[in-house]
């Protein structure tokens, strides 16, 4: 494999970087708005299934026990 020297390592790095699409602010803002939104979702979700879980257990004990 050939090696090349680190000036040319850079000059092919910075020519890779600017071959990248990067995101707009409109973009990387909605999907971070999507993300906490969802992360909100799962935790409500989660919560709640964690209540019915404890009721669940809760009445067995108390019929069982």
């Amino acid at each position: 494999m050939a090696r090349t020297n680190p000036l040319q390592f850079i000059q092919q790095v910075r020519s890779e970087v600017g071959k990248v699409a990067w995101p707009t602010r409109r973009e990387v803002l909605l999907t971070t708005v999507m993300v906490f939104l969802m992360a909100t979702v799962t935790a409500i979700f989660f919560a709640l299934v964690d209540l019915a879980i404890k009721g669940g257990l809760r009445g067995l004990l108390t019929l069982f026990g």
